[in-house]
């Protein structure tokens, strides 16, 4: 790491980062002028050689957060390494909180964001100013430990740290328990003098107690004084402080009474309270970690389709490999029953896969030479060999896992309420529970048998340890996890918690035509000859003239006549005029082929053939147009075919209440020949690539939430102006990448269930932290008024989060297929 923050004087600092964007030396001294100007800064330099700028600043004044929004704002961007670390030892939410604030002040940091559920930080920073070390130092100076997620084995790492604070809890558990059994019976006998009778005489006697207490106290309840302290040296509280506070309270008092009860009147101990509570909170420790593990099942799950090895032919041989040496163009055999081990494309046989687990789609899909195959999907029948194009961290596979883990690592929205609740919730709680012991020892008179001091205490510990925001911590991130693992078994890969809850709030959609209604394989429908040529002559002449054609109902018209057996010739010259069509010279002859604007543009009278071409556009068919030495010789009308599953997976959006839009670049009669199939009335035709976000927008500002669904290069800056962009996973790399949540089937019944599964998701956050909210809300004035003993409360708290995951996990049993 450079050594960029350091002290320059006793007021300067300087601060090094990494420009990109920059394209020539003018850049560089834009930005350093920029920068210069910023009040507090007193000298800025900016290297287009290196992409590096160095400014030196008062750190009273002005910070680096303001000089990356400079850059940003100037039309540059800032490099930041983003990394995921492991973070243990939180025992709530509001240590992440601590975590997450602590990280968030360092220099350097862009975004810090630390999730209790799943016992992740993902951290974005500036490699110039800070490093990996500091960051780690920064977390285990609060007291917990971080280790990075992305180093090798650190999977296992996080496993066996995972199962080492397991057995810890366990063995805490089973030894508090040991101790708190007779302390229980003597609570028991207190609570119900018949019992008196058979409870041991040993078990009342108060040191007896006292030595059962102090170990379950001191050795099972350490790890609450440890983390205490580490919490409160920072100034915070969070779960650790309730529960020591309210454990010594009981414990000193009763420690008090022992050996001093006669000086001040008192007799009554309360070791069992202290070491029961304990014990329950230990064991809802246990069961809520238990519990959280089998919310990031999906990613287990995931990372166990892989296989194990791969048979490649090298030298002429075959040889199994483990499927971690296989390398980009290894040539694989797969036979029938095995898993396709990385992706590539088959060069050789033919089978049906079963790709279940990329898609979610039960049906094999039929393969041959020239078709890709994913890494984990299943060869039912055929021998093939294939030619690997993806390894390692690059295939399908491991980026879907990438995927996920990232989406189960991110906040919704809705969870700041959550964080800003709990950040203030643990003081305020002792701020209550001190009120409600002046309250009683001083105001109010206790019951019958109780003395001031000693009721006081009882309440003042009840109110702290009923108190616990644990379950309102766990309320969203726990949802999120499921739901977002849910969505990744049935094809539906979702980048963060902030997609999954806008996805409910929608209330438009915007379908593409082609490939996301259509198939987008355009296919010949028609050939209508106007000349002297027959049908197949034109159609020769037409696939001949298009075959430099890139456009798709060009390469449509060739793959007609080839399917035909017909064969094409190369064109002596071609050019193409977008927007209009082509113009070739084909064996002398000049062809033109396009549309109405072409024909008048070229001056060639094609009215008299106006009702053919208005009559396959109504059909919801592309007519061509086409010429041949200036006279009128054809057309070719050419189709784009609806997929089956649209028209279901479009009426259920419009019954969820959705405004249902399709956009196209079609003429409005052909727009609305296909819309019409569909059940489609809202339409957006002839709309160019460039205008598709301004349609977006648009209906933004008309006050809808909009969704955009498209599977093309075209659809990219459409898909991330919408509210939630969907990308059907059959289509092109770079709308995947602009999308938020990306569909593995081609057909729209994804998006239906990527909008069920957000309902469905928020509806069990909601309830979860209506619940939460609800159990503090109810309790602690329960527990203030004196109508909860410590115990209760402590097993109300134990089984709270546990209640919140538990209903979380409900989400597992939940088909977004519906």
């Amino acid at each position: 790491m450079s050594q960029s923050t350091s002290e320059i004087t006793d007021q300067m600092q300087k601060t090094v980062f990494k420009v990109t964007g920059m394209t020539c030396a003018a850049c560089a001294a834009k930005i350093e002028k920029k920068l210069g100007g910023i009040s507090g800064v007193s000298e800025a330099n900016v290297n287009f050689a290196v992409e590096q700028a160095s400014v030196v600043y008062n750190p009273h004044e002005v910070g680096a957060q303001d000089f990356w929004k400079q850059v940003k704002d100037l039309g540059y961007d800032v490099s930041f390494k983003k990394v995921e670390l492991g973070v243990s030892g939180m025992t709530c939410a509001a240590c992440a909180s601590k975590i997450e604030k602590t990280l968030s002040k360092l220099p350097g940091i862009k975004r810090a964001s630390v999730n209790f559920a799943v016992e992740k930080a993902v951290v974005e920073y500036n490699e110039e100013q800070l490093d990996l070390r500091d960051i780690k130092e920064a977390v285990s100076k609060l007291g917990y430990k971080a280790h990075n997620l992305e180093d090798t084995g650190a999977v296992d790492q996080e496993k066996e740290a995972r199962e080492k604070e397991m057995k810890k809890q366990k063995f805490y558990f089973i030894f508090s328990a040991i101790l708190s059994i007779p302390l229980v019976s003597y609570m028991f006998s207190e609570l119900f003098p018949a019992l008196q009778a058979v409870v041991p005489e040993i078990i009342f006697n108060q040191y007896f107690q006292l030595a059962l207490a102090t170990p379950i106290q001191f050795i099972a309840g350490w790890q609450f004084y440890e983390d205490s302290y580490h919490t409160l040296k920072n100034r915070s509280a969070n779960m650790s402080v309730l529960i020591a506070m309210g454990t010594s309270a009981a414990y000193f008092y009763s420690l008090a009474v022992t050996f001093w009860g006669d000086l001040f009147g008192q007799q009554a101990v309360y070791y069992e309270t202290g070491a029961v509570i304990i014990t329950l909170i230990i064991l809802g420790k246990m069961l809520e970690a238990n519990a959280k593990g089998k919310t990031s099942e999906a990613i287990k799950k995931l990372m166990g389709l892989q296989a194990k090895t791969a048979r490649v032919i090298r030298n002429g041989e075959e040889l199994d490999i483990p499927v971690d040496e296989v390398e980009v163009d290894d040539v694989i055999v797969v036979r029938p029953g095995e898993k396709v081990p990385v992706d590539g494309v088959i060069i050789e046989g033919y089978s049906s896969l079963d790709e279940s687990m990329l898609t979610g789609e039960s049906v094999p899909v039929d393969k041959k030479a020239g078709d890709e195959v994913i890494g984990a999907t299943i060869n039912k029948h055929g021998v093939f060999k294939f030619k690997a194009t993806k390894v390692g961290k690059d295939t399908a596979l491991s980026q879907i896992v990438k995927m996920v883990e990232e989406a189960q690592g991110s906040k919704a929205p809705i969870q700041r309420l959550a964080d800003v609740i709990s950040a203030y919730f643990v003081p305020a709680v002792i701020v209550i529970a001190v009120l409600t012991f002046i309250t009683w020892y001083f105001f109010l008179t206790p019951p019958a048998g109780f003395a001031p001091f000693t009721w006081a205490l009882i309440n003042f510990t009840a109110v702290l340890v009923i108190a616990c925001p644990c379950a309102l911590g766990l309320a969203t991130p726990t949802s999120i996890m499921v739901g977002t693992g849910k969505g990744a078994e049935n094809g539906i890969l979702i980048k963060g918690g902030e997609y999954l809850e806008k996805a409910h709030k929608l209330n438009a959609v915007i379908l593409d035509k082609t490939g996301t209604i259509t198939k987008g394989e355009p296919e010949v429908t028609n050939v209508i000859s106007l000349g002297n040529y027959k049908e197949d002559e034109l159609l020769k002449i037409a696939a001949s003239a298009e075959k430099g054609s890139e456009h798709p109902l060009g390469q449509a018209i060739v793959a007609g006549a080839k399917s035909k057996g017909i064969d094409v010739d190369d064109p002596d010259k071609f050019e193409a005029i977008p927007g209009y069509g082509i113009r070739v010279q084909l064996m002398g002859e000049e062809v033109l082929i396009g549309t109405r604007k072409l024909m008048q543009q070229q001056k060639i009278a094609y009215k008299d053939y106006e009702n053919d071409i208005v009559e396959l556009e109504s059909q919801g068919k592309t007519a061509m147009l086409m010429a041949i030495e200036g006279k009128m010789a054809g057309i070719v009308a050419v189709a784009d075919t609806i997929k089956e599953t649209s028209h279901q997976a479009i009426q259920s959006l419009q019954k969820m209440g959705l405004e249902v839009w399709m956009i196209t670049g079609d003429n409005h009669r052909t727009a609305q020949a296909i819309a019409k199939q569909v059940g489609i009335t809202n339409i957006m035709a002839e709309v160019l690539p460039e205008q598709k976000a301004a349609e977006v927008k648009r209906l933004q500002k008309d006050g809808k939430s909009v969704g955009m669904v498209g599977d093309g290069v075209n659809d990219a800056p459409a898909l991330a102006q919408a509210d939630v962009g969907f990308a059907i996973g059959t289509g092109a790399d770079v709308a995947m990448e602009a999308a938020d949540i990306t569909l593995m089937r081609g057909d729209l019944h994804g998006i239906v269930a990527s909008i069920r599964l957000s309902r469905a998701t928020m509806r069990n956050i909601k309830q979860n932290l209506f619940w939460a909210l609800a159990y503090n809300t109810v309790g602690i004035p329960i527990a203030a008024i004196g109508l909860l003993s410590p115990v209760l409360a402590g097993a109300a708290m134990a089984f709270s989060s546990v209640s919140v995951v538990t209903n979380a996990l409900r989400l597992k049993k939940f088909d977004p297929a519906g």
